[in-house]
């Protein structure tokens, strides 16, 4: 149970700072927000818990396909936003995300790569 609060602290106590470090910069809140920071603490802590190396290894190489399709909405959110505002970009930016992630599962199939 204690390392379960200290996963759950160690990992809030990230996301709160970057929200932090945003309010005081947008550019080094994005820096930090843009790092693998959540990634890399999942990692760690499937490390931790002595998980096989294949299985972090996996985890790896799929968040790395997971992120792609993320792009285009960062990409696209401030123009939707200064049209549409904040929650209409939002929305209208998950959905670019998930279509973005439909096609990239769709052109890796062929490969031997399943994200769905």
């Amino acid at each position: 149970m204690t390392w379960l609060i200290i996963k759950y602290l160690t990992s809030a106590l990230l996301v709160v700072s970057i929200g932090e470090f945003s309010r005081r910069s947008g550019r080094l809140g994005a820096l930090l927000a843009s790092l693998p920071v959540v990634a890399l603490l999942a990692m760690v802590w499937m490390r931790a818990e002595k998980r096989p190396p294949e299985q972090i290894a996996e985890f790896a190489r799929f968040t790395f396909w997971y992120v792609l399709p993320t792009l285009p909405m960062f990409f696209a959110f401030p123009w939707l936003q200064g049209r549409f505002g904040f929650w209409w970009a939002l929305l209208c930016g998950l959905a670019l995300s998930l279509a973005s992630f439909l096609l990239l599962a769709v052109l890796l199939r062929p490969f031997g790569t399943r994200l769905i």
